[in-house]
């Protein structure tokens, strides 16, 4: 009879070949985030349709744009708790089923106010779905390479809003606007469908929770088959350290807590800027370029290639696993204030804005990209889900902005290089946010192992 052992979750996931069935888990993680991008842009990209269609004025667009956005800021909210208590992958399949069927219906609206109320619904399953896939592929990352690996799969989301772009100026044309929200609500039905049947549970969430170690064994064997006959499981993360009156707390509690407060608010302030400055861009630069004087398929294209350059998120990913992260990300979002700035500044010539959209698009949403891999990293299994969705839920507060904020702007009559400069402020904002959260939990140092939760058989 073999011995018993006690099996670290972490050192075994460190230790081993990044197996088929944690690339598996990666893949779904990264559509899931795609899908969102598209479904969460698309809106943006229908809006000059919508302005003819149905004869509006561009203030009256407010509404219908942020209605998503709010969506998603209470979706976020709701999930975190839930998932950090429930488990992660029931519900991120449920969530993305959700948003599809929202958009789905949404594509037959007969007046705005329908529109707006489908899109709500449409952003509370997107808002859910994007920090559960993050937080599911985080805890299935080895230590050495999760920086990476999580800005890689967050890559989806400007590769999905950009795709949304280029897809859009080719079938609105053909079909008309109701088959971009078509097409965003059966994509992810069919995928929500094949991760019932794909995606483990969290084997972190499961050994928190006390699962039979049958189940956890089951999961891990599926990583590397050196797995042996341990039948007591630990999570061996490391984590940074809480005092003793945080010692007991999980989900939102211990991330309002007072080990954790100044790092979690300096994430909200700093993921609401940048995503402020996302979603003012992607849903105003269209009508904000025709308004200049170009072609609205030029227009479309053109703003397709802000979020495309979120790719470089792989490579702060990989200086986020070798330096201090918050420095890398805070000196990306300095240079963000400077590139959005500049795009203002090159309205007089088409190839000097295609570079300045092109480049401070890259800067700015590989710096958002990498936000969700910073805050999975930053909070422990017991309230990582929760950490990670009021994250993106507090941050959203700047998406429901954005819109009212471009739109109040045009009615005082701010010249296309004035709103670009003001919207260069968040980016500073941000920057120093990233400032004082390294001060207060500087990366590398009172790092301490997550208390020993032990599964026994």
């Amino acid at each position: 009879m073999q011995s018993e052992k006690m099996i670290n979750i972490q050192q075994f996931i460190d230790d081993n070949n990044f197996s088929v069935f944690q690339r598996i888990v990666f893949i779904i993680s990264f559509f899931v985030i795609l899908i969102d991008g598209f479904d969460t842009a698309s809106i943006g990209y229908i809006a000059p349709s919508l302005l003819k269609e149905w004869d509006l004025a561009k203030t009256d667009l407010a509404p219908v744009l942020s209605a998503a956005l709010a969506g998603l800021a209470v979706g976020g909210g709701l999930i975190g708790p839930i998932a950090d208590r429930f488990g992660r992958k029931y519900l991120v399949c449920a969530m993305v089923f959700l948003f599809g069927l929202a958009s789905l219906i949404s594509a037959s609206s007969s007046s705005l106010t329908e529109l707006v109320g489908w899109r709500f619904v449409t952003g509370l399953g997107l808002g859910a779905a994007m920090p559960l896939a993050v937080t599911l592929a985080n805890e299935f990352a080895p230590t050495h390479r999760r920086a990476l690996l999580t800005g890689a799969i967050f890559t989806g989301f400007p590769l999905g809003a950009a795709w949304g772009g280029f897809l859009s100026a080719w079938v609105i044309p053909q079909w008309g606007w109701r088959s971009v929200l078509a097409l965003g609500g059966v994509m992810p039905m069919c995928l929500a469908v094949m991760m019932l049947f794909l995606l483990p549970e969290s084997v972190r969430h499961m050994v928190m929770r006390g699962a039979a170690p049958e189940r956890i064994r089951l999961v891990l064997i599926k990583i590397s088959s050196s797995l042996g006959v341990g039948t007591q499981f630990i999570l061996g993360e490391k984590v940074p350290a809480v005092t003793a009156h945080d010692h007991d707390k999980s989900g939102i509690a211990l991330v309002l807590s007072r080990s954790y407060i100044i790092g979690s608010i300096s994430l909200w302030v700093t993921y609401g800027m940048g995503i402020l400055i996302f979603y003012a861009l992607i849903n105003w630069m269209p009508i904000l370029l025709k308004d200049a004087g170009l072609e609205s398929k030029q227009a479309l294209l053109i703003t397709s290639l802000f979020p495309l350059g979120g790719v470089g998120a792989i490579v702060f990913g990989l200086l986020m696993d070798r330096f201090n992260a918050n420095r890398v990300i805070m000196f990306g979002y300095f240079a963000t204030a400077i590139m959005i700035f500049l795009i203002g500044q090159s309205i007089g010539s088409l190839m000097w804005l295609v570079i300045m959209v092109f480049l401070g698009g890259a800067i700015m949403n590989t710096s958002q990209s990498s936000m969700a891999a910073l805050a999975a990293n930053f909070y422990p299994t017991r309230c990582r889900a929760t950490g990670v969705a009021w994250m993106m839920a507090v941050g959203r507060v700047g998406a429901v902005i954005a819109p009212f904020l471009v739109a109040e702007l045009q009615r005082r009559h701010f010249s296309f290089e004035q709103i670009f400069m003001v919207l260069a402020i968040p980016g500073l904002m941000a920057a120093l946010a990233l400032f004082v959260k390294n001060l207060c939990h500087p990366e590398l140092k009172h790092v301490v192992p997550e208390p020993a939760s032990v599964t026994n058989l």
